[in-house]
């Protein structure tokens, strides 16, 4: 599907405020409420935007730290593959789980309420997997830049 200007100034300002009412939006997209509702529910369709979500202060829900592994396998096909990403799936403090390209297999994100509480997860769940050949974990010490909205792309 071909995005217009219209669309991806749409896309900019949800990506801003996600909570913007339709009103507000169509103002500010120069369209009439009608049919800048019609083009958002078609960007939802077509799974241009595949949801909506609340940044939350992870710090003030006691989950302050993060922790970035870089995990190697031992075997690389795709049942490997998706026995690991399965198992990432399954675990609600692994927040990302990327396969990459180079040295390692996959990058990690993790978010704990303490550094002690890094060693029990890694012991239960990535020292138990049986294919994972190496592990390299790095401690997160601040947040530099998280940014909400997408560059301009090729679209």
């Amino acid at each position: 599907m071909k995005l217009d200007q219209i669309d991806l100034k749409i896309l900019r300002h949800l990506q801003e405020n996600a909570r913007i009412t339709n009103a507000d939006l169509a103002e500010k997209v120069g369209l009439s409420p009608t049919p800048c509702l019609r083009r958002l529910r078609r960007l939802e369709a077509d799974g241009i935007i595949k949801g909506y979500r609340t940044d939350v202060n992870r710090d003030v829900l006691g989950l302050p730290v993060t922790v970035i592994i870089l995990v190697k396998l031992e075997k690389e096909d795709e049942v490997h593959l998706r026995a690991f990403e399965e198992l990432t799936m399954r675990r609600p403090e692994i927040m990302e789980c990327h396969l990459v390209t180079g040295k390692f297999d996959y990058f990690v994100r993790v978010v704990l309420p303490t550094l002690t509480a890094y060693e029990p997860f890694l012991s239960d769940t990535l020292l138990r997997t049986e294919n994972i050949a190496s592990i390299e974990s790095s401690f997160t010490l601040r947040e530099v830049t998280k940014k909400a909205v997408l560059p301009a792309g090729g679209a």
